[in-house]
Formats: structure tokens, sequence, C-alpha cells
């Protein structure tokens, strides 16, 4: 009888368990594969060849920026295309960078010929930043190659200022970020570069099958940065503030983030296969890579993971930015413990297990459920295309994962939950963020190589409260990149920063969006800008989004 009894209580409780879970699921917002109707027809092209030049792996990168100042989300894709040695091929039809304009209505229009940024470089990488300050996004394209940077000139059209601008990186660009890390109101520029590769180099083979060759089979490049000198030129001053480490780098992705709060962009920079660099910004133009200092450079198990994208946000909601790094066996959640020192949270997390199987390419946090806590997204996707030759437990194509923040420190996968899209597999790279359709929520757009972009629309993100913020800066640079904002609701504070590139070789919205969850009153929103000023607003309605301009 007792027995019984037993039987029936934990059945009862297990049933319990499945509708409680069932119900949190049925709340969760879901994303939707809109690319067709909203017009986006672009499709990567990597320039496959029989030789499998290493270069072929990587794919590109994707940007949302407003690069025509109607307050919603253009895209710019980046192609690589044919392999520069064949480029003389008369045959071969040109392939180049796309940018869309967001016409509002959910649809998007090619004006790639009119605007004059399609290049048609071996593309890896574009950043959008304001280097002017003139109140346009201007465009930074990385390349396997020589890199391109565009000026917008306001009317719907790009002028190609590489040259004039005095930037000549004509290494392996990989990524690129905006930063103003000498506070002197203009936009600085960050490339990462990743190794030394030359198309003259043989073939590489895996028990007799030929494939990409291992990262460590080439000797790594060093990183540019390029000071904005004011008047439309740049100086590149890498060596000099202390950010190049040639024979460590292969570079893959790097992040501008202020970690220990001090007002001064420090850039941490992921490696492929070598330690993870942090580069802490002294405040004197000169920077100290402090990555095996404060617990960044490697795993916990003291492991240099194959790191791949890298994004930041306050996770667990202390105030301080914390880091994730995909990489190609699991993610990794570098802690932040109030600026001293990173501890490795990912099996604390909940990451560990579920991300080991896959080769991350690009997380991102993102709130996509507006509760006020930062979930995590990532891309992924084999850089080897006969991986599943040569293994029985690993795939080139595999499916994205979207991972719940449960609001005390631990991520639940909710893949499963979040669309159609995540049961695809796919050689997921770059992704982005944005708002393209102004609604509350957060939408992605996902680049694959070698295959169709996709674009995410959240639907259900909304129905929560939310509040979108742009900053416009007037001491500090336009973009207000490095800015932060502290916002309360209800007695609980978010804290974000503008930033320019993350994930993997791409920008996303630098329009900031908080998710309110149920709370109604905003008390307090306080600005601190890189120039030193801050503002404190009260009063503000929900569920809009508001301008702030520096005063």
């Amino acid at each position: 009888m007792i027995k019984h009894l037993t039987l029936k209580l934990l059945l009862q409780i297990f049933i319990l368990l499945l509708l409680t879970i069932g119900s949190t699921a049925a709340q969760l917002p879901t994303f939707v594969d809109v690319t067709e109707e909203a017009g986006i027809q672009f499709r990567h092209s990597n320039g496959k060849t029989e030789h499998k030049h290493i270069i072929e792996t990587m794919g590109s990168g994707v940007v949302f920026f407003d690069y025509d100042t109607d307050d919603d989300m253009d895209l710019y894709f980046v192609s690589s295309g044919h392999i520069p040695q064949d480029e003389q091929n008369p045959q071969q039809t040109k392939l180049g960078n796309v940018l869309y304009r967001n016409d509002e209505n959910g649809h998007f229009t090619d004006v790639t010929e009119v605007s004059g940024v399609g290049d048609t470089g071996y593309g890896m990488a574009a950043a959008a930043g304001d280097i002017d300050n003139d109140g346009d996004a201007d465009l930074y394209v990385a390349n396997f190659g020589n890199d391109k940077l565009y000026r917008n000139n306001g009317d719907g059209t790009f002028t190609d200022i590489t040259e004039a601008a005095g930037i000549d990186n004509d290494l392996w660009g990989i990524a690129a970020v905006y930063l103003d890390f000498d506070v002197d109101g203009d936009l600085d520029i960050f490339v990462v570069n990743y190794l030394v590769y030359e198309l003259s180099m043989p073939v590489t083979t895996y028990k007799g099958i030929v494939g990409y060759g291992h990262p460590r089979s080439y000797e790594g490049t060093a990183d540019v940065l390029y000071r904005n000198n004011g008047d439309g030129t740049f100086t590149n001053i890498a060596e000099t503030a202390g950010v190049t480490n040639p024979s460590e780098g292969r570079g893959m992705a790097a992040v501008a983030c202020d970690y220990d709060n001090d007002g001064f962009p420090d850039i941490y920079v992921t490696n492929d296969t070598n330690r993870n660099f942090m580069y802490h910004n002294n405040g004197d133009g000169t920077f100290t890579d402090e990555s095996l200092f404060i617990g960044v450079g490697y795993d916990e198990k003291g492991v240099a993971e194959g790191s791949m994208g890298v994004d930041s946000g306050d996770y667990n909601g202390d105030g301080w930015f914390d880091f994730i790094v995909a990489n190609s066996e699991k993610a990794t959640l570098y802690k932040n413990e109030e600026g001293l020192f990173f501890v490795d949270a990912t099996a604390d997390s909940g990451l560990e297990q579920p991300t080991l199987p896959f080769v991350g390419f690009s997380p991102l946090f993102l709130d996509y459920d507006n509760d006020g806590h930062l979930d995590m997204f990532c891309a992924n996707g084999h850089p080897q295309d006969v991986i599943d030759i040569l293994t029985d437990h690993e795939t080139y194509a595999q499916r994205d994962q979207m991972f719940l923040n449960n609001g005390n420190g631990r991520y639940t996968d909710v893949s499963k939950s979040s669309g159609d899209y995540f049961a695809e597999s796919l050689v997921g790279r770059a992704a982005a963020i944005a708002d393209y359709d102004n609604d509350g929520d957060t939408d992605i757009v996902i680049m694959n190589s070698n295959q169709r972009a996709v674009l995410l629309r959240n639907d259900g993100g909304s129905l929560k409260n939310w509040l979108g913020i742009k900053l416009v800066g007037t001491q500090s640079n336009r973009d207000s990149i490095g800015a932060k904002v502290r916002l309360v609701a209800d007695g609980v504070t978010q804290i974000r920063e503008v930033k320019s590139g993350s994930s993997y070789a791409s920008g996303s919205d630098t329009r900031l969006l908080f998710g309110l969850g149920k709370n109604q009153h905003i008390e307090r929103i306080t600005v601190v800008w890189q120039s030193g000023t801050t503002q404190v607003l009260e009063g503000v309605s929900i569920n809009q989004y508001l301008t702030i301009v520096e005063e």
C-alpha cells in the first residue's frame, strides 16, 4: 500500500514537472526564418577549390547598422568569392559584398550598386562606426589581402578612402572593432589578423584525403591598432601600444570592453589554438596583456582552446562585464570577479555539456525573452569539410543553439523550442543581432559558410516590457561606443555598454535594448559617457525607443 502510494506520488510529481516545463516553453519566444519574405537573397561564397586553401574555411561576417540614419537597421553582408589567384579568369563573375537597405516594412532592398560598397576582395569581416563624427556610420572591411575603409557620404553613397586614410593592412584580416581607446572623442580601429598563409603552400592530407590545414601548421601574425588622427587619417600604433604578439597570435575575434570599470576600453582577443589576450588599457596610450594574471588566457584546465568568436555582457547581473567565448569544443564562460580576475564558470553555468559536441563560431549575449537576463545564442559549424569522413562522431554542418538564462547564474538549452531553424544543420559562422523591425525584441542574422544567409525574426519577445536606448555623443564619440547605461526598474539593476564588433567577424545594433519583464516602472537611467560626464534620467516611459544626447 505504501509502495503504491509512493509510486503514485512520484508519477504525479513527474507529470507536474512536465507540465511546468511545457508551460515555460510555451511562454518563450520563437524565431521565424523570414529571409525570403524579407527579400534577402544573399548567399555566401568561399570559392571552394580542390586544393582546399585554409582561407576557405572561415566564412564571413555581417553587420547591422543604420547607414541612412532613418532609425532602422540595415544589413551589410561580406562575401569571400573567388580565390585571389583565380580572379584573372574572365569566365568568373565577380562576387562582392552586399548592402541591403531596411525598407521599414519588414522588407530589405539591395542597394549595393548605388552605395558603392560592393567590395570584391576575398572578404572576411566588417565593422561600422562613425569615424569622422558627422552623424553617419562608415564601414571597415577586413580581407584576406588589402582591407577597405569606406566613408559614408550621407546621401546613400560611400567613398573608398582606404589609401587616403592610411589604411594599409594587407595581412589576413579576420575581424575589426571600433573603439575610442585614448578617449579623445573619435573612433580608432583594432584589426585582428589570423595567420600567415600563401596560396602556393602545398595541400594537406589526412589519411590520404585532401583537407584543410590545421592552424598550428602556420605562423601567427601581428594585429593592428589604427589611431584616429582626427583629420581623416589613421596611424598604426600597435607596436608602441603593445597589442601585437605575432608569435602567439592566431587571432580570430575581439571585443572592446571596459572590464574593470576604470573608464578606458580594454581589448580581449581570442586566438585559435593559442592562449587568448587581455589587453588592459593603461590610460596612457599603451596596453598590458594581463590574460595570464586575471584568468582569461586559458580554460580552467590550463588549456589553450581553439577559440573563435567572443562577446561581453553582464550575464549574472552583478554590474561587471563577463565574456563568452566559442571554441572548437565547448563554449567558455568567464565570470568577472569585480574587475580583479575572472573565473571559468562554464561548468557551473550549465554550458559545458550541451556545447561540447559543437564547434562554436559566433556567441552572442542577448535578452531574447525580455526578462532582464542575458541569454546566449551560438552559431555552430565545423571548419573541416571532410570531418564526416575522418571521424564517426563529428559533422561539418551543425545546428545552432539558444540558451535561456534562468536568472540564477545557470543556462538551459532551449534550442528545440526556439523555432524550426534550430533543427536545421548548416555550416554556421557569423551572427549579429538587432531589433530590425523596431518591435521591441531582438532578432538574429546568421551567415553560413558557402550557404544562404538567414534572418530570424523574434516572435513573442516583445510581449514583455522593454526599453530601447540610442545614445548620441557630443563630447564623446558620436556613436557613444564605450558609454555605459545602468537601468533600475523595480529595484533591479541592469548594465549595458555600447560596443562595435562582437561574436565573429560581425557587428550588431549599437542601440541598447533592455528587457523589463513585467516591470512597468523605470526608477532611474544613468548614462556614463566616455568623456566622464554622467547623466541621470527619471520618469521614463516603457516600451519605446529613447534617444539620449550627451549634455
